[in-house]
């Protein structure tokens, strides 16, 4: 130990914190543990047999594109040092300036830039529940890695890298808007411009392997703790209230969920719990720095209720066939997350009081602002999913795999391969 003192020393002197950059280390960890294996997995076993393979080829080949994107251009356009209030420029790219002694507040910046990274990978990740079992794999593919340049990546500078809503006060902790809106947004756009699949509800559409999705739900309970408490950027008081609000809700999310189905049907079902929990989690991101555990419990409430009847009105109703219902819990639950954050942070709700308004903020001008924030960033996502989606059909001749294809299953069509080999 007395041999590690100098280096610890010489750290503090130049003002990098070992403890916060640990948890950041490990926070970026517990993020890529939510895509590969906790979305992956989670997605994959509500799909059927013949697409599993295919969904955990496109969940792991975004990670891949998406990483090499973030290299290029991705970190300097969301947080490159550009004055422009919409986008960090491209000073920047391929990390220029990017060394083994540059920071971010007291941890290296190169910790900084990784953690971050792991947001864009898994955003677009996401959107994959609305296109499953229908979509060309060179279509995915091009269409992620272009929303992911033009619609991430900005957006992630307007509320984080010091762009305009940023400027205005919007509070999103951990990607209320930057991810969940985006990823939820696009995920209905891509429904409607796809279609249904041939066998929309009926029987044979269920989930192949729920034991694979409980797997994976929890992972992504597990690496949400990343997602929120990492978002503090540091270990202490705010990393410790984010993680455990983050659980209340998540946990809160689940059993509302669970309850609604009790009283519809006469059961739970183990579905309708992890979906829950999802709705928990995506419901309490954006609002994670800004509640006490009380406050939790009424996010993880409004989460659970409000997501549950989004997501059957989208499918029974408007029969919208956003297979893993990817709008409904997660655009619908960063949506209301953002703006439960706006009135929960007021210091004048009793027991439910969250931190404090900033200066010159109150309850009407921070709902304002959320509000703001949300409508921005679900009409600039809607605008450029749809232009995105043409030009990709354009150049891929058309989204969708064909009638026979789709029938024959995605693992078979585009990998030659199968999921599974009993």
């Amino acid at each position: 130990m007395l041999a590690l003192l100098p280096s610890f020393a010489l750290a503090q002197e130049d003002g990098l914190s070992s403890g916060n950059t640990a948890w950041i280390l490990t926070s970026t960890a517990l993020v890529l543990f939510m895509t590969l294996p906790g979305l992956s997995l989670f997605y994959a076993g509500l799909v059927r047999s013949k697409n599993v393979l295919s969904v955990l080829m496109q969940c792991f080949s975004i990670a891949v594109v998406v990483s090499l994107l973030w290299l290029l251009v991705g970190y300097s356009i969301a947080f490159g040092p550009s004055e422009s209030a919409w986008w960090g420029g491209l000073s920047k790219a391929m990390f220029n300036g990017v060394v083994v002694d540059s920071m971010s507040g007291d941890i290296p910046e190169t910790v900084f830039a990784s953690f971050q990274m792991t947001f864009a990978i898994i955003t677009p990740a996401l959107i994959v529940g609305a296109f499953v079992e229908r979509i060309k794999f060179s279509a995915m593919l091009l269409f992620s890695v272009i929303w992911t340049l033009l619609v991430y990546f900005p957006v992630a500078n307007w509320v984080w890298g010091g762009g305009w809503l940023g400027q205005r006060g919007l509070i999103d902790f951990a990607g209320g808007t930057v991810v969940h809106v985006t990823a939820g947004i696009a995920a209905l756009v891509t429904a409607l411009v796809l279609g249904q699949r041939k066998d929309f509800l009926s029987a044979s559409t269920k989930p192949h392997n729920l034991t694979m999705s409980f797997t994976g739900a929890g992972m992504l309970w597990v690496g949400w703790f990343g997602f929120n408490a990492g978002s503090a950027l540091a270990a202490d008081g705010a990393a410790g209230m984010a993680m455990f609000v983050t659980h209340i809700s998540a946990a809160t999310g689940a059993l509302t969920w669970m309850l609604i189905e009790w009283l519809k049907f006469g059961k739970p079902s183990g579905l309708g719990a992890i979906t829950g929990m999802v709705a928990g989690l995506a419901t309490i991101t954006p609002a994670a720095g800004s509640v006490g555990p009380a406050g939790a419990l009424l996010v993880g409430l409004s989460g659970g209720v409000v997501c549950y009847f989004a997501t059957t009105y989208l499918k029974q109703t408007l029969r919208i066939d956003d297979s893993l219902d990817v709008f409904p819990v997660h655009g619908v639950g960063g949506m209301v997350g953002t703006i439960l954050a706006g009135i929960l942070i007021s210091t004048n709700l009793g027991l439910f009081s969250g931190n404090g308004y900033a200066e010159g903020m109150n309850m009407g001008s921070q709902v304002t602002v959320q509000l703001l924030g949300i409508l921005a960033t679900a009409l600039y996502t809607a605008v450029l999913t749809f232009g995105i989606l043409k030009a990709v059909a354009a150049i891929t001749s058309g989204l969708r795999v064909d009638d026979e294809q789709e029938q024959m299953g995605l693992d078979i069509s585009d990998h030659d391969e199968k999921g599974y080999s009993l």
